[in-house]
């Protein structure tokens, strides 16, 4: 499903953006909205993308001490970074749902008439599947559990 969303907001966004070039090149218009479509768009491109990530534990991360740890030792080690990762990634959920509250308190709007909580809803949502994930990354690990289809 998340692949799915990827595709669909990619392809969204090259098509606008070709419609738009194409709009002014040609007949000097385009719409008024497209550029901040587009920039709404890559925020949830964005964190698509990172949700996505995280399924399979495939965030930028660098791994020196997985040459020199022993496998218990290193076992313990990830379930404490996940356990941090997912630390973070909840404050980050947590502030930006305050965020997203502040703007629908305000009445702020986006595309001419669009509450803007709407479309910034992806980043409460988003972060928090992510603290979910690594939160279970960390509880499998501490336990000695394999991730399934995460590389190790």
């Amino acid at each position: 499903m998340e692949d799915l969303v990827l595709v669909l907001i990619l392809t969204a966004m090259m098509l606008l953006a070709a419609l738009q070039i194409f709009l002014r090149n040609f007949f000097d218009t385009g719409f008024m909205w497209s550029d901040e479509l587009l920039r709404l768009l890559v925020l949830w491109l964005a964190m698509a993308g990172a949700v996505a990530a995280s399924r399979k534990d495939r965030h930028i991360s660098i791994a020196v001490l997985d040459r020199f740890l022993p496998a218990p030792l290193l076992r313990a080690t990830r379930a404490v970074l996940d356990l941090f990762t997912a630390a973070v990634c909840a404050l980050l959920a947590w502030h930006s749902l305050a965020f997203v509250l502040s703007t629908h308190a305000y009445g702020d709007v986006l595309l001419g008439q669009v509450p803007a909580w709407i479309a910034q809803a992806v980043l409460p949502v988003g972060f928090a599947l992510m603290a979910w994930r690594y939160l279970l990354f960390a509880l499998r690990g501490a336990f000695g559990a394999e991730r399934s289809g995460v590389p190790q």
